[in-house]
């Protein structure tokens, strides 16, 4: 497929792999970035020649930095798409559905919504230098549906309210620890790792895998209808003055002052 603009897809011995290919970027996303990620996904999902699906980003900085903060501040918004929507949530069923195993290969930065997607992989491998992270307090936005509830059935509700209440950055090796990643590797072999697990994974039965990764998927389906709240009230949120003092204070590379807000 070559007519993407903000990705590339892949694909070799029954690996898609998808690249978020924003860099300068640090492979934030637009709307556009989202509907060209939710087709690459349905692509793998029908392909016959596709056993595993990795989803990266371009480059050694990033993975994902989540969504582009200049487009929101340059626009109002995430920009254009196919739909008129901002189809995140899209993605985030599409990752989910895949009825074949997703892993992120981190290899950098992978912070407020890029973060989300890593953990909604179904494994992660990262780089020794990949960090991850929440900023959307920092920024007036935040994911209350499978990013934060999903989230603490991951790492436990201690350390996912320490992810979204402090903002913090951690290393890879916390990741390890906290049962975020599956694996650390330096970040020149992490290519070679994603293959080799890759490798292993195609060579199991393909409905076996679908049929697990579905049944692991119920458990957490509920945090669907989550999503689909915190998507209404994030939008309005948004439009508020609040949220604008956290966007405008990222662009203008100042802390944010959200003082005014605190007795509403």
């Amino acid at each position: 497929m070559t007519d993407f603009e903000d990705i590339t897809y892949e694909v070799e011995n029954g690996l898609a792999t998808i690249t978020i290919n924003r860099p300068k970027r640090l492979n934030s996303f637009r709307a556009q970035t989202v509907d060209e990620l939710v087709l690459a996904f349905k692509t793998a999902w029908a392909s016959s020649d596709v056993g595993v699906v990795a989803l990266t980003g371009a480059g050694d900085k990033a993975f994902s930095t989540g969504g582009d903060q200049k487009q929101r501040e340059e626009t109002g918004d995430y920009g254009p798409s196919n739909s008129g929507l901002f189809e995140i949530d899209s993605l985030h069923r599409a990752i989910r559905d895949t009825p074949k195993p997703v892993i992120a290969a981190v290899n950098g930065f992978a912070i407020g919504g890029g973060h989300v997607l890593h953990v909604l992989s179904d494994l992660t491998i990262a780089a020794e230098h990949a960090r991850f992270g929440q900023v959307g307090p920092r920024v007036g936005s935040f994911d209350a549906g499978f990013g934060s509830s999903y989230l603490a059935r991951v790492v436990g509700e201690k350390r996912a309210r320490e992810i979204w209440f402090l903002c913090r950055q951690y290393t890879a090796q916390q990741a390890l620890e906290w049962g975020l990643v599956n694996a650390v590797v330096p970040g020149d072999q992490l290519k070679a790792e994603v293959r080799k697990w890759a490798d292993e994974i195609v060579s199991l039965s393909p409905t076996a895998l679908k049929v697990l990764k579905q049944s692991f998927n119920q458990d957490t389906e509920q945090f669907a209808a989550i999503g689909q709240a915190a998507f209404t009230t994030l939008k309005m949120f948004t439009e508020s003055d609040e949220a604008k003092e956290g966007i405008h204070a990222f662009n203008e590379k100042r802390k944010p002052d959200f003082s005014p807000y605190r007795g509403n």
